[in-house]
């Protein structure tokens, strides 16, 4: 079987030819990436991908799976909150003479990512129990912050519940983070302020303006660590914050996977101590969360890999 996986996100597009041997494994054959900002509409990106290179011939893909970060109505369409372009591919099948095609969030890829070979060479961030039956939080933070669940099903399946808890208010807590909440504000000029406004990007170029009056790039805030230490133990508590929120609400005991490029580029946000002192602090179930296992996947490709396992999954 041959599977067509994408993974669109607001700053690089990525494509993937993966094949499926008898045996069931998944043989990643060729790979496509693309600036998002490149291009103007999706057929425009199909277009790039179709005049590349690539490897598979749509007249052979058997299945292709989109993953966008946004809310996706009927698996057909969706309007990214961080693209200037919606996605629908009742246009594309037609177009392009895609037999099967399916539209899935990013982070529903990044959760179905958690069983490919994907997340093989994840880094140990927090030792803990793994309940082999227990559900999987994936949290992760780069244009925007994503959130899925991962929980086993009948058969060895398992199903994928999406989440847009990014856009609900993120909790400050003390006088110094309501400063900055209201700083935050004041710039968006909004009631409240979202997490993905918060643990993103441009959260962080947020942020470091707040304490240093600064006005940076996520990446030169990233180069300025070092010396803008206060930067990085607030960005660190609040990605730790984040995680926890997540993992109580979905009862995470088969663990917690960070993923998603701020993380993936830079591990010391994750690994600096304020991280896992906001994870584990609860005056309720701190033993819970001292239980749960904390991974970093540092694969900038499993959203690919996790498309390709849907894919095949949905197909059997």
């Amino acid at each position: 079987m041959n599977i067509l996986s994408s993974d669109i996100g607001g700053t690089n597009s990525r494509f993937a030819y993966f094949n499926l041997d008898i045996s069931g494994n998944l043989n990643l054959l060729d790979i496509f990436e693309i600036k998002t900002s490149s291009v103007d509409s999706f057929p425009n990106l199909i277009e790039s991908l179709y005049k590349s290179s690539f490897k598979l011939n749509f007249k052979e893909c058997d299945i292709a799976v989109f993953a966008v970060a946004g809310p996706i109505k009927k698996k057909v369409y969706c309007a990214p909150p961080n693209i200037n372009w919606d996605i629908n591919l009742s246009d594309a099948k037609e177009r392009f003479g895609l037999r099967n095609c399916l539209l899935i969030n990013d982070f529903v890829a990044q959760a179905y990512a958690c069983k490919t070979d994907a997340v093989s060479l994840s880094q140990i961030i927090k030792n803990g129990e793994v309940d082999p039956e227990g559900t999987i939080a994936v949290v992760g933070a780069g244009t925007g912050l994503g959130h899925c669940a991962l929980m086993p099903i009948e058969n060895k399946r398992f199903i994928a519940i999406p989440s847009e808890a990014s856009h609900t208010p993120f909790p400050f807590i003390g006088n110094e983070e309501k400063e900055y909440e209201l700083f935050i504000l004041k710039k968006i000029k909004n009631v409240y302020c979202e997490g993905d406004m918060v643990v993103s990007g441009r959260g962080l170029s947020m942020l470091h303006l707040f304490l240093t009056g600064e006005d940076l790039s996520p990446s030169e805030v990233v180069s300025k660590f070092v010396c803008s230490q206060k930067t990085l133990e607030w960005f660190s508590r609040f990605y730790g914050r984040a995680c926890r929120n997540y993992a109580l609400s979905v009862i995470a005991t088969g663990g917690v996977y960070v993923s998603g490029g701020i993380a993936a580029k830079n591990p010391l946000i994750i690994r600096h101590p304020a991280f896992l002192e906001e994870f584990i602090f609860s005056s309720t179930s701190n033993q819970l969360l001292m239980s749960i296992p904390i991974f970093l996947n540092t694969n900038e490709q499993s959203g690919l890999f996790g498309a390709a396992f849907y894919g095949n999954q949905w197909v059997l």
